[in-house]
């Protein structure tokens, strides 16, 4: 029998691999391009960079380091130079499939980083295996701008596995809309009309606020954010400002909110402060031909009419106030059941000279001025109910279309 030789007797020591085999070893060394294993063959196992991960400008030398151990199948036995050729992300790419068919035949939730974001959609990564997530699937509402996701966890059910046509779907929107409703619920338990709760703002729009009330959204319509009138909300509001706000109504899963709360109307106390004979200040808020209104305070707006803007005859408002001036003026008339007060410059001005009166040709009768004012305050403020009427018509139609968009 004859005598092994040294190398023979090397070769012993070591196991043997076959191509396909999957291996386990010891990082030695990280190149920029390659990792070297010490597989425990008579040869170090090489992964390429191509071959760890699909993931582009992915560092290596940051990725892995000497001493990890870790798992690879073998692609060749001796590339041509005495070296095992090996693959990772063909392995994490089969254990990866292995998990997600389970999770769509289980219908389990995964999680997963987001590593791509492409024009309609997002792709998520388990293992080598990607999930990709179309843009309508990825929230419960739209969104425009997908990048924030870029390297965030998010959690999504499997919706249809075709690893073959490469294939792998995933829906996150229906977890959202099960949390938002089992939050809904649990809200439920907790308010009712008439609580005063806390919320955070979450988005502003012309017709109002949506307010985060824990995981669930109220609204906050424009014409219950103050007494006063409000141009525009995205003046006074910012997500992620904190509010109170008072429960007005519960629908189905709507939720009607408001800041007007009770006590607070101003119109309680008008009748004391805006009497008939009653001197008052106020800043002109908006002007029409037939006359000026006044703000006197947040939700109480006075109608002061052209005809009783000055002695002189003026054709209209704007030819002698602006908006934001202060003016003062006698309350000629009230009518609370209407909301409507009038107000009179001329009232408040000194009597003049009994010849300059009846020089004055169509004002020389107070009380005749008076009554046609009067009948004129309640026409103009008719035509501005009708105004305030078709803009809350007009703004629940933009109410109805941003929430169809949403």
């Amino acid at each position: 029998m004859s005598e092994l030789t040294f190398d023979q007797l090397l070769d012993q020591t070591f196991k043997t691999i076959h191509n396909g085999e999957v291996v386990e070893g010891t990082v030695i060394d990280v190149k920029p391009d390659e990792i070297i294993l010490n597989i425990g063959y008579k040869a170090d196992g090489i992964i390429t960079k191509e071959e760890y991960t699909n993931t582009p400008g992915i560092d290596l030398m940051a990725a892995v380091k000497v001493g990890d151990t870790m798992e690879a199948k073998v692609l060749k036995v001796n590339d041509g130079e005495g070296q095992v050729v090996l693959t990772y992300k063909r392995l994490a790419l089969d254990k990866g499939n292995k998990i997600l068919e389970e999770a769509f035949n289980n219908k389990t939730v995964l999680k997963a980083p987001v590593v791509e974001v492409l024009n309609g959609g997002i792709c998520a990564q388990i293992e080598e295996s990607r999930v990709f997530i179309p843009a309508s699937l990825v929230s419960d509402g739209f969104e425009r701008d997908l990048s924030k996701y870029l390297d965030q966890e998010i959690e999504f059910v499997i919706t249809e596995f075709n690893p073959r046509r490469r294939r792998i779907i995933g829906d996150r929107k229906q977890l959202l809309l099960a949390e938002k409703e089992k939050k809904y619920k649990e809200l439920l338990e907790r308010i009712h009309v008439g609580d005063t709760v806390d919320g955070v703002v979450k988005n502003v729009t012309d017709f109002g606020v949506f307010v985060d009330l824990g995981g669930v959204d109220g609204l906050l319509h424009i014409s219950e954010i103050s007494w006063g009138r409000v141009e525009n909300p995205k003046k006074s509001f910012k997500p992620g400002q904190e509010l109170s706000v008072l429960i007005k109504e519960i629908n189905e899963n709507k939720i009607a909110l408001s800041l007007k709360f009770e006590g607070s109307n101003p119109w309680d106390k008008a009748a004391e402060k805006y009497a008939i004979g009653n001197i008052v200040t106020g800043k002109v808020a908006r002007m029409t031909d037939f006359g000026a209104f006044i703000e006197l305070e947040p939700g109480i707006d006075a109608l002061l009419h052209v005809s009783q803007i000055s002695r002189e005859h003026i054709n209209k408002p704007a030819d002698v106030l602006n908006i934001g001036d202060e003016v003062t003026a006698k309350v000629v008339d009230i009518k609370l059941e209407d909301k409507k007060i009038s107000l009179s410059i001329k009232a408040t001005l000194p009597p003049v000279e009994k010849e300059k009166e009846e020089k004055n040709e169509s004002f020389d009768d107070d009380s005749e001025v008076a009554s046609v004012d009067i009948e004129a305050v309640g026409k103009a403020m008719e035509e501005e109910a009708e105004t305030e009427e078709s803009e809350k018509a007009s703004e629940a139609g933009e109410e109805a279309a941003e929430a169809s968009e949403e």
